[in-house]
């Protein structure tokens, strides 16, 4: 009871939920460099990472990005249970804190507004705030456990490792595929398992699922028939299924013949990794192929796709599915000439549509803004920049290998960018919603030219 007690002193108190969320993952951040700059968190005879490679690395993982400036191996055993650690409480945290926030507004607002909210997260009261949060961990645990015991055969065979370091290696990256972390204890990633599906398949099962969003998988657990899944399962679903086939054609596509990616591989092994690489971009953050050797169309494409990320209130980043949903039915509504905003039947909100656009334009500014400061203070071509970038705000971690070689500015800059790409749509949202006021009146209408 103790989470209940505090959110309500929180609301009582008239502080903003969003300076919670924010804060939590500070605190967080901060443990994990302190604790990865003990002695003991270093491999013995690796050089010390310093500061900010510990900060980097803190802030990677607790923000399950994934993007990284120094080696893995850096790292002792104990180094890398402190990085699984910050992994596991950055995914679950996200999931509850997006739930709770959810709750707090449904409460913030009136009667009419708090029904609809209600309506499409599944909740009822506050009551139920132990409920989500176990609901939550018992998902999150049967899933990672159920690809952990998929990947102990294949990852003991790897390296022929014996059983108990190949359950551990199966854990780590059964954690970090649902926490959509794509942090690997490999150095090359998941390359060396280009060609194997008793892991490509586990490891997109698992980030998918944990992409889907919490109101999601609450739906599925409670056995919703399809006919009476709420607006935000349908929309979620069609959009993740659309961009689920748009990322893996285009790495087919364009990299069919590229002697740096899918070139030297058989020809299902193309299709394989082709599907990996295109759906990484989720946020998942995981490679069995060189980005830095992929063409510049597909780094573009993949660039978009890590912009849009995957489920809300999810272990995911970006701007969202649902938000760039959102926008394409506001499109659609325009060109089609119609007064009202609609989808699936159902007609979507004014304020929804204004939060759509103000999230995924301050999104733009972030990005851009990101990859031209990377560009001013380092030597590498704006495309690299924009990859990465979107990678950071996106929560992704794929990268092109320049992550290392950026100047200290560069990094730190990085670091305030996935802590941005990781809160700043939740507690973003949450502002606007707590901001939502009606005036008694209304200015005389006029239009300005458009186009």
């Amino acid at each position: 009871m103790l989470p209940v007690v505090f959110l309500r002193r929180l609301v009582g108190a008239r502080l903003h939920p969003a300076q919670f969320v924010v804060s939590a993952f500070v605190l967080l951040i901060l443990v994990g460099t302190l604790l990865l700059r003990l002695p003991i968190s270093i491999d013995p005879g690796a050089p010390n990472p310093g500061w900010l490679n510990a900060l980097f690395q803190s802030t990677s993982a607790s923000t399950v990005t994934g993007l990284g400036t120094v080696d893995i191996s850096v790292f002792s055993l104990f180094g890398e249970l402190v990085i699984l650690a910050l992994i596991q409480l950055g995914g679950f945290g996200i999931m509850t804190i997006g739930s709770v926030l959810a709750l707090v507004i449904s409460r913030h607002l009136g009667l009419r507004q708090r029904m609809l909210a209600q309506a499409e997260i599944g909740a009822v009261d506050m009551g139920e705030l132990r409920f989500l949060i176990l609901a939550i961990a018992k998902i999150t645990l049967g899933v990672e456990g159920t690809i952990a015991a998929i990947l102990v055969v294949p990852m003991m065979r790897a390296d022929d490792k014996g059983i108990v370091e190949g359950i551990y290696t199966a854990i780590f990256h059964a954690v970090s595929g649902f926490n959509n972390a794509g942090i690997s204890l490999y150095s090359d990633s998941l390359t060396r398992f280009v060609a194997n599906p008793f892991v490509v398949f586990p490891i997109t099962i698992a980030f998918i699922i944990g992409g889907l969003g919490f109101p999601i998988l609450v739906e599925f657990r409670k056995r919703v028939p399809p006919r009476r899944w709420s607006l935000h399962t349908r929309i979620t679903l069609l959009a993740t299924a659309v961009l689920l086939v748009l990322g893996p054609v285009t790495v087919l596509l364009f990299e069919w013949d590229n002697p740096g990616t899918l070139g030297p591989l058989d020809f299902w092994d193309k299709f394989q990794a082709a599907w990996f690489q295109g759906v990484t971009p989720r946020t998942a953050g995981f490679n069995t192929i060189n980005i830095g050797a992929l063409h510049e169309p597909t780094q573009l494409v993949l660039t978009g796709l890590m912009f849009i990320g995957a489920g809300p209130a999810s272990t995911s980043g970006g701007i969202k599915v649902t938000t760039f949903a959102v926008l394409f039915f506001v499109m659609w509504s325009e060109v089609r000439g119609d007064d009202d905003i609609n989808a699936f039947r159902r007609r979507l909100p004014v304020h929804v549509v204004r939060q759509a656009l103000t999230v995924a334009l301050l999104s733009v500014a972030v990005v851009f803004g990101t990859a031209m400061a990377l560009t001013a203070l380092s030597n590498f071509d704006f495309t690299q920049t924009l990859f990465e970038s979107a990678s950071a705000f996106g929560t992704v971690g794929l990268s092109t290998g320049i992550t290392g070689a950026l100047p200290s500015g560069g990094q730190l800059l990085l670091v305030l960018v996935m802590l941005a790409g990781r809160v700043g749509p939740v507690t973003f949202v949450t502002a606007l919603a707590f901001r939502q006021t009606s005036r008694a009146y209304r200015y005389a209408e006029e239009r300005p030219i458009i186009g």
